[in-house]
């Protein structure tokens, strides 16, 4: 995974849980429902991304 598409990533996850939080703090379910979409999107973008790179290392070995 390109140190770029990491850093994206792990910046929508802290956005998301930032978003949760502050939607729990203020009692805004909208707010928080959408720190946890961002949050999952940014999980499923690095199981991506890691699947793609162990794929690569496999293929290295062969």
């Amino acid at each position: 995974m390109a140190l770029g598409d990491k850093i994206k990533n792990k910046a929508q996850e802290v956005s998301g849980k930032a978003k949760e939080n502050i939607g729990e703090a203020t009692n805004n379910k909208d707010l928080q429902a959408e720190g946890l979409k961002d949050q999952a999107a940014s999980k499923a973008k690095q199981f991506t991304e890691h699947v793609k790179d162990a794929a690569k290392d496999v293929k290295k070995q062969l």
